[in-house]
């Protein structure tokens, strides 16, 4: 079964408040089997525009990365997020190898 992945790009404009919504979104990730494979960190714009931040998160199906962003425990966390940030998030699924 291939895995399912979440796609961002962030724009933050409250770093402080941010940091409650990563606290906050742990419960969801840690229930679903979310693993963080980029988080912010340095990078280089090669084509087109993108936002400040990137954030790639993988999980152990695509069926379980849609049920963590539709669990009450995520969208809890996304309202603390959604006032203080503006993003694109893509859920995709994986290459099956």
């Amino acid at each position: 079964m291939a895995k399912g992945y979440w796609v961002a790009h962030v724009d933050v404009d409250d770093l402080g408040e941010y940091e409650s919504y990563k606290t906050a979104n742990a419960a969801a990730f840690a229930e679903y089997g979310a693993q963080f494979l980029v988080r912010g960190g340095a990078r280089e714009l090669r084509e087109g525009d993108a936002r400040t931040r990137t954030v790639v998160i993988e999980f152990p199906t695509y069926k379980a990365a849609l049920a963590c962003y539709n669990s009450k425990i995520y969208q809890n966390a996304k309202a603390l997020r959604d006032p203080i940030s503006t993003g694109d998030l893509v859920i995709v699924e994986g290459v099956n190898r």
